[in-house]
């Protein structure tokens, strides 16, 4: 058996006419009805005239084009209109008399062009609509009955183009929205490649350096060649997960390992000691089960000081401690050399601000200057976090 979603589903799926089709008949056969004859819409004041040839026609015109109001806006008013105008000169006074204040609020919701044409031929028409009433009535209309229900009329396209309004506000909330969410998809990646493009390619340079002057010791030579090689290997699987993402069919359920784990950092310390920057790393504590966002943080924190240390003080001793604590983790990285040096370098790049925007989003603490000659960064940053 479907169920009501599954239902509502289908509906949704079907022609907007065949949606509004339904609202049309009912119309129709509730104008049939026997308590409702001669109870509907009464303009002017004609006697009510029992249902002939004429009134089927009166009463088709009314209801059915209801199935358009959505798709032909303009076509369904006009028709109603007749309807209804055939309907109140001729004193049916039928129930299908309400689908004119139907047709026109769905009009001014749903009309897209010559809006204020529409409006103005429409009121230009019920001008001679009351003048052929009062002229076939004995005149108990008064002209101020007419104005109400101008005025009624009015109401209802007025609901109809407040409805518009409404969606299109909505709709540009909406794409306003959107806009904003792939700003900040533009700038995470931006950031995760500046992270990673910057680390890898920073390490193989140096790397590559050292090896000029290492062609007196072969063994030495080939190990520094071998870290070459595995840091640019590890910078095409991380550029490659990077693209990965930017993949339509990237499943929302894949693992993303552009996050790595804290446990990663200690990889990340071994590449760095290769690239011949000494590193002293310290691990404390126990990760907790979940960390949200901390992880992947904490592990570009470490990321951006590293690279910082092998560019502006490579060789210097740099040391990294990495602190778990039950609901957030503290990253500390030092390192030695002319601290001036590292500051006034980095200062003017995007690595450290970004580092800090990602820390502040979290609601950690972030900081980064020179001390005692050398270069420090401190990060705590929550635990458990959504990405």
């Amino acid at each position: 058996m479907m169920s009501l979603q599954g239902a509502s589903q289908v509906w949704r799926r079907l022609d907007v006419t065949v949606r509004d089709l339904p609202l049309a008949l009912l119309f129709l056969a509730a104008s049939f009805l026997p308590g409702l004859r001669g109870h509907g819409t009464e303009l002017g004041d004609l006697p009510d005239r029992p249902f002939d040839a004429l009134a089927l026609g009166a009463l088709a015109l009314e209801c059915l084009p209801l199935a358009v109001r959505r798709r032909w806006p303009v076509l369904c008013l006009a028709l109603v209109a007749c309807g209804f105008a055939l309907d109140q000169v001729r004193g049916y006074h039928s129930a299908a008399g309400t689908a004119l204040p139907i047709a026109l609020i769905s009009t001014g919701s749903h009309l897209e062009h010559h809006r204020r044409a529409t409006v103005i031929l429409l009121s230009v028409a019920y001008v001679p609509l009351a003048v052929a009433l009062t002229l076939a009535g004995s005149g108990g209309e008064t002209p101020t009955g007419f104005v109400t229900f101008f005025l009624v009329l009015a109401s209802a396209w007025g609901a109809g183009a407040w409805l518009r309004a409404t969606r299109i506000r909505e709709e540009e909330r909406r794409e306003l929205a959107a806009a904003e969410i792939r700003g900040a998809e533009r700038a995470q990646i931006a950031r995760e490649l500046h992270d990673v493009v910057t680390h890898h390619v920073t390490a193989m340079v140096v790397q590559a350096d050292a090896a000029r002057y290492l062609t007196g010791a072969p063994q030495r030579l080939e190990q520094s060649l071998a870290a070459v090689s595995d840091t640019g290997r590890r910078a095409m699987t991380d550029l490659r997960h990077l693209l990965d993402l930017l993949n339509p069919d990237h499943g929302a359920g894949a693992t993303d390992v552009r996050a790595p784990a804290v446990g990663r950092v200690l990889t990340l310390v071994e590449q760095t000691r290769r690239a011949g920057q000494p590193v002293d790393f310290t691990e404390q504590g126990t990760p907790p089960a979940s960390t949200g966002s901390a992880d992947l943080v904490a592990y570009r924190v470490v990321q951006e000081a590293l690279t910082n240390a092998l560019k502006y003080a490579h060789g210097s001793p740099t040391s990294v401690e990495v602190r778990h604590g039950e609901r957030e983790i503290t990253v500390e990285v030092r390192t030695g050399g002319s601290g001036a040096r590292t500051a006034a370098a980095v200062g003017g790049g995007r690595g450290l601000a970004g580092l800090r925007e990602r820390v502040g989003v979290l609601g950690g603490e972030f900081s980064a200057g020179g001390s005692d000659g050398g270069f420090t960064v401190r990060a705590r940053i929550p635990a458990g976090s959504a990405s």
